[in-house]
């Protein structure tokens, strides 16, 4: 029957082509523009690692100048960062910071090159579920034993050694030379939530070295920093000891027991450096899940929802317009109707086969409107560069696919009761008089 249904709903489409054209448009429209933002806030809300995300904790401790009430650093001073280093109580732990180097490659024809790299902890592979194409991440002792080990990103790799397996490698970086013991696969997460408040949506790095390297070479770093007071001295040691943040410190707590109990040590520990002279405010030290950290900082802007909002106006304005083209529609069929009613089609039939004809109106406004979303969303592209990160992420995938097409048809069911019941309710008597 459903197939009989489908079949009389294109035979009415083609009876009247104009009217179910306009519908299907309005649709199309209304449907494209909010799965262009929808896909925005899919994408950019999205949980980066949702199998351990409410296992991984990024490490607040208010360092904060004592004579403001501001929020609490997003990121670690280098004297706390080493004295959780040293507690070591986390099941995994990793600090975290971005630098800048000059990476000088073997083959000649490949010109030197200034690489966005990351300075990070042996943990860091396992606790983010880091995948790799070749190779693997460096074990605890090389952080402690500070070797000069480097794990490529895929796309360096392809640079430097045409995308083969590098691994036993060396490479020259600031003119000394590390050993290549991994390359990442594909590992893109979106957004990149372990590094939020330095670009959570700007592109991975080129090169990952164990993190004691940025202090024992010195390396330019490229992440945020800010001192709260001045610091006391000049050179590197005097910035070590500063209040200065620039460190992103990670957790891994499998279970609230433990996560309770590294907060009282983070507690614990600020009322020791209170003793000490340092953190003059009160205690306001905090763990958050991955989920939890990116809504702090606020990730998803403001605008998205204000954007959303518009594009659900806007949707409801098309919807509104297609209750009145499809009004329009079926009481033009009201002769029709009124003949069948007489020959004994029961309302349910009647009503059924008229909600299948406002969901095939719905479909084709759903792969319309995938054609809209796409436009759409290579104009945002456009408007935010060509950076290869946006392109990565930007796009229409399966779920947004598949959402667009089952949200076209029951929008379009939905305003398309009220027709479909004013139709099915015409008195038969009234058009047999004029057949």
């Amino acid at each position: 029957m459903f197939l009989y249904y489908l079949r009389l709903s294109t035979l009415s489409y083609k009876r009247n082509p104009i009217l179910s054209s306009l519908m299907v448009l309005a649709v199309a429209i209304g449907i494209g523009a909010y799965m262009v933002i929808y896909t925005l806030n899919y994408t950019m809300g999205g949980n980066p690692i949702p199998q351990k995300s409410a296992q991984l904790f990024h490490v607040q401790l208010d360092t904060g100048d004592p004579n403001r009430d501001n929020d609490p650093p997003e990121q670690l001073t280098y004297l706390d960062a080493m004295a959780l280093l040293d507690a070591s109580l986390a099941q995994r732990q990793t600090a975290s910071s971005k630098f800048t180097a000059i990476v000088e490659p073997a083959n000649p024809e490949i010109r030197p090159m200034i690489t966005n790299n990351r300075g990070v902890m042996a943990d860091f592979f396992s606790m983010f579920d880091v995948p790799f194409l070749y190779g693997r991440g460096w074990d605890s002792s090389a952080d402690d034993n500070l070797e000069q080990v480097v794990v490529l990103s895929r796309e360096m790799n392809e640079r430097l050694y045409g995308g083969a397996d590098s691994v036993g490698e060396n490479l020259v970086m600031n003119s000394e030379v590390f050993h290549v013991v991994g390359v990442l696969d594909d590992w893109q997460p979106v957004p990149k939530f372990y590094d939020v408040n330095n670009g959570p949506f700007d592109p991975g790095e080129d090169l990952l070295v164990p993190w004691h390297h940025i202090v024992d070479k010195d390396y330019g770093r490229a992440g945020n920093t800010n001192c709260w007071k001045a610091i006391d001295g000049t050179g590197l040691q005097a910035f070590l000891n500063s209040e200065c943040t620039w460190i992103q410190f990670w957790v891994e707590l499998p279970n609230a027991g433990e996560e309770q109990a590294y907060l009282d040590f983070l507690n614990s520990y600020a009322a020791e450096q209170k003793q000490l002279g340092r953190f003059g405010r009160p205690l306001n030290n905090a763990l958050f899940d991955v989920e939890e950290w990116m809504i702090e900082q606020e990730v998803l802007p403001d605008e998205t929802q204000i954007l959303s909002a518009l594009a659900a106006m806007l949707l409801a304005v098309c919807l509104l317009n297609t209750i009145g083209l499809l009004l329009s529609k079926f009481l033009g069929k009201s002769a029709e109707i009124g003949v069948r009613q007489a020959l004994g089609a029961h309302k349910g039939s009647l009503f059924i086969q008229h909600v299948i004809e406002a969901g095939f109106i719905g479909l084709l406004g759903g792969l319309l409107g995938l054609g809209v979303a796409a436009l759409g969303l290579e104009g945002i592209k456009i408007l935010l560069g060509q950076d290869v990160m946006v392109t990565d992420w930007i796009q229409l995938n399966v779920p947004v696919v598949f959402v667009t097409i089952v949200l076209a048809i029951a929008s379009t069911i939905v305003a398309g009761l009220y027709p479909i019941w004013r139709a099915c309710n015409i008195n038969p008597a009234i058009h047999l008089k004029t057949q």
